[in-house]
C-alpha cells in the first residue's frame, strides 16, 4: 500500500492539535494548514467533507535526503491529511519509502525509511 492511514478516537480539531504537538517531538512543523473543504465550498463545490492537508517539514532530514538527490524535492514538504469517514477521524499520509521508490538510490531508501517510521509513530501517538 502507498499509504500509511490510522483510525482515532478524537475529532478533527484535537486531532491536528496532537499531530502537531507529536510531529513537533520528531523535530517536523507544520509549514502549512489547508482546508480542502473550505476551499472547494469557497469555490461553490458541494463538498462537505471534513478533511485537512498539512505539509510538514524537518529541515534537516530535508537537508539529507536534498543533499543526496535533488528530485526528492518533488516530494517535499510530507503531507498528512486528516479527514473524518463515516464518522470516524483518520490521519494518513504517504509512505516516504515509496515515494523515494522512483528514484533508484539505496541510500535514499535508508532515509526515507527511517522517516517513515517517525511520521508513523506520530501518527500512533494519536490514536
Amino acid at each position: 500500500m502507498f499509504h500509511y492511514t490510522v483510525d482515532v478516537s478524537t475529532g478533527m480539531n484535537e486531532t491536528i492539535e496532537r499531530l502537531e504537538e507529536s510531529l513537533k517531538q520528531e523535530g517536523f512543523g507544520v509549514l502549512w494548514r489547508f482546508s480542502v473543504t473550505e476551499k472547494l465550498q469557497e469555490k461553490g463545490l458541494d463538498f462537505s467533507t471534513p478533511m485537512v492537508i498539512l505539509e510538514v517539514c524537518n529541515p534537516q532530514e530535508a537537508t539529507r535526503v536534498l543533499n543526496e538527490n535533488l528530485l526528492v524535492g518533488y516530494f517535499l514538504p510530507c503531507k498528512i491529511v486528516v479527514y473524518e469517514e463515516n464518522g470516524i477521524t483518520k490521519i494518513g499520509m504517504p509512505k516516504p519509502t515509496m515515494l523515494v521508490g522512483m528514484i533508484n538510490e539505496p541510500a535514499l531508501k535508508e532515509i526515507a525509511a527511517d522517516i517513515e517510521k517517525r511520521l508513523a509513530a506520530c501518527l500512533d501517538r494519536c490514536r
